[in-house]
């Protein structure tokens, strides 16, 4: 009954949006990049890579996002984690993306910007954009899901109507006939050619213990460890840690964002302790998060470089990034 009652709701909102309602279309075109579901679809290492191809072709991309669970100081674990990876990254982390991106505009700073990625856009749709990219997880099958608060869809696959791009991610956590399957049904839902079929890699680690250093993945073969993350696939993350070699004596997982308060420190500190542990795993976004902090480690931190390896799509993709920031939009 709720479900039902969430989809109609939901419906309801997409028709008034779709004739126009309450639509911004700013002055400078606008990518979005985001899902049909709960976290954990590879959002973050998708606007890096999105991101990362711009700036390599000389333009001046910003972030706007919402800033979910954001820190004291203001910004959440993923705009640390673009802040990190970008210098002088022109960043919005608020709810009220419009009002954030009119004040930066506004800015010495702004005035160059040339395009906007929309982090998690997909349902911000009062900021009118020229390209919507939908991830959709390989392992979680949307066409086979429910929507809130019944099962994890935010709206229902028949939304994928309005993308222009669909991405099919962790395409390494199913067999091939099935990754095939579901990103052939995603084209016809979408009404496009093809979609776009990645997979989540490590390749590389920074072990931080008095400093940061980076190690090949191998550094984990054999190893045993404690790994931890907040994060909404942690799934993944442990299978990679397995894949790398390492025999995880202690999972910790936490709920998605979770801010590590000194109890939760404390925790990861004494299960390393316990176990004999020769090292603790965590996500490069959670590391955001204690990097900073003065920590008293009792075994080195090894923090995985997460990529977003394309198997198919990302040249056709890659081009229509560049021919849609080269046009003004109307």
């Amino acid at each position: 009954m709720l479900a039902r009652a969430y989809a109609v709701a939901i419906n309801h909102r997409n028709r008034r949006f779709d004739a126009g309602h309450r639509v911004i279309t700013l002055d400078r075109p606008v990518i979005s990049v985001g899902n049909l579901s709960l976290g954990g679809t590879g959002k973050t290492p998708m606007v890096q890579r999105v991101v990362a191809h711009l700036r390599e072709h000389g333009h001046d991309p910003a972030i706007a996002m919402r800033g979910y669970r954001s820190s004291p100081d203001g910004l959440s674990d993923e705009a640390e984690l673009y802040k990190a990876t970008f210098d002088n990254l022109p960043l919005v982390a608020q709810p009220r993306r419009v009002e954030g991106l009119i004040k930066l505009f506004a800015t010495q700073r702004g005035e160059s910007v040339d395009c906007i990625v929309l982090d998690d856009g997909f349902q911000h749709r009062r900021i009118a954009r020229q390209l919507d990219l939908v991830l959709i997880d390989a392992a979680h099958d949307p066409f086979e899901a429910r929507v809130l608060p019944a099962g994890r869809l935010r709206e229902p696959a028949a939304s994928l109507a309005r993308a222009t791009h669909v991405v099919l991610t962790h395409a390494e956590s199913v067999d091939a006939p099935r990754a095939e399957a579901l990103a052939a049904r995603a084209a016809t839902a979408a009404g496009v050619a093809s979609c776009a079929v990645t997979a989540h890699e490590w390749v590389g680690l920074t072990v931080h213990a008095r400093t940061g250093r980076p190690e090949p993945v191998s550094f984990l073969a054999g190893k045993r460890v404690i790994a931890v993350c907040a994060i909404g696939r942690p799934g993944a993350f442990l299978d990679a840690c397995r894949g790398a070699g390492a025999t995880i004596v202690e999972p910790i997982v936490l709920r998605d964002h979770d801010p590590f308060a000194a109890a939760t420190i404390s925790r990861i500190q004494q299960a390393a302790t316990n176990a004999g542990a020769d090292a603790i795993v965590l996500t490069a976004k959670d590391w955001t998060k204690l990097g900073p902090r003065k920590i008293d480690w009792p075994v080195p931190v090894c923090v995985p470089d997460l990529a977003l390896h394309f198997r198919e799509g990302w040249d056709a993709l890659a081009a229509d990034l560049l021919a849609v920031v080269a046009t003004r939009p109307d």
